[in-house]
């Protein structure tokens, strides 16, 4: 088969979106399938690859060192004529997505689109909460152009139904468990960190900014430190919020970007991860973390309400619980046993996931709908005969 993945965001950006896409790209390949991948180009890009076709980007404001892709619809029709792919899947709603879709539509190629970035929440993270329901709105019109929207959790495949989106389907994520993985604990690092191998190493795995509810992780590990004066907050990630909670918390780890077995390495050398965000479609980084062997305390969202047991992996506290938030992360930081069987637990929990698994499902996804696509055509076809 021959498939063409459309995505504003691509690696090298780190961010949830673009490893999901390349993970998808990378499964279709080992599956044998012709991957063509459409992108914005970006500052230093060179030739692109010849599975490659890179259109016209520009900056994205208040994230730096992303891009959104201009329209291209007219350049993506010529492309596709003269390579038609059986099937496409458009991984983003910006300008790039929708023109793609436009495209796809008008050439009859069927075209899934996939769901990961929860934009009415984001307004209103950052300000704008009037424009929730317009955001809600412009997001069912562009899925609903599509024969399926991929969605990684059966709470939002339901919510989206609820909500007018016509085609939500199941697409499971998975994690790397070979990369991440508790024997990439280090001693080195967490000496580096200022912690001993008896001491406490919180830590949080993501963009610091404002849509991913970080004055929660302050609040509780300021709570718990109080019980456990030696812990240490170590931030492993970047983010416009980044400075300013630098300057107002000195004694805060800050470890940047990281990225491959460098990253697995800063996940599985923490001993507590604190993820209070309530705007993710997922949230990759909780399945990381299980992966990892580290205990976890999330709201009951996204990757926590599929796969965190409360009690056995974690907690998994009730949407918008900030004090069972706290509570859990001061109780889980006191029992040091118990932590380490909850992070035993939760690496066994997330082993099955694995990332060959999700690309099958992909695939059959990407078939279904190509078949689904052929069937009016064909009865058409007689009619006129």
């Amino acid at each position: 088969m021959h498939y063409a993945i459309v995505s504003e965001t691509y690696p090298p950006d780190i961010n949830g979106v673009a490893l999901t896409v390349q993970d998808l790209e990378r499964g279709l390949r080992a599956r044998g399938h012709a991957v063509d991948v459409v992108r914005p180009r970006c500052p230093g890009d060179g030739a692109p690859a010849t599975h490659e076709l890179l259109t016209r980007g520009a900056a994205l404001p208040g994230y730096a060192g992303l891009r959104f892709g201009l329209p291209a619809a007219a350049r993506l029709r010529r492309h596709w004529q003269r390579q038609r792919p059986d099937a496409v899947y458009i991984a983003t709603e910006g300008p790039l997505g929708w023109s793609a879709l436009r495209a796809a539509r008008a050439l009859g190629i069927p075209a899934a689109t996939g769901f990961h970035t929860r934009f009415d929440q984001y307004v209103v993270d950052y300000g704008a909460a009037w424009l929730q329901r317009p955001a809600m709105r412009w997001m069912r019109h562009f899925h609903n152009g599509a024969d399926a929207t991929l969605v990684p959790t059966h709470e939002l495949q339901d919510a989206l139904a609820r909500g007018g989106f016509a085609r939500p389907t199941l697409l499971s994520r998975a994690v790397d468990t070979e990369r991440f993985d508790p024997s990439r604990r280090s001693p080195t690092l967490r000496a580096a960190w200022g912690v001993d191998d008896d001491g406490l190493a919180v830590v949080h795995v993501g963009r610091i900014a404002s849509e991913k509810n970080l004055a929660l992780v302050v609040r509780a590990f300021r709570a718990l430190q109080r019980e456990r004066p030696g812990a240490r907050m170590v931030w492993i990630g970047d983010g416009p919020q980044r400075a300013a909670l630098a300057a107002e918390h000195p004694d805060f780890v800050f470890s940047g970007m990281r990225r491959g077995d460098d990253l697995a390495q800063h996940v599985a050398s923490g001993d507590l991860f604190l993820f209070p965000s309530l705007s993710e479609t997922f949230g990759n980084v909780t399945l990381e973390a299980m992966a990892s062997g580290v205990a976890t305390v999330a709201f009951n969202y996204g990757a926590a309400r599929e796969h965190l047991r409360h009690g056995l992996h974690g907690a998994a506290i009730s949407a918008g619980d900030e004090d069972g938030f706290i509570g859990a992360a001061c109780r889980i930081a006191l029992e040091d046993d118990a932590r380490r069987e909850m992070g035993r637990r939760a690496r066994a929990a997330v082993a099955p996931l694995r990332p060959a698994s999700v690309a099958a499902e992909f695939d059959a996804i990407l078939q279904r709908i190509g078949k689904h696509r052929e069937t009016p055509h064909a009865t058409s076809a007689n009619a006129l005969a």
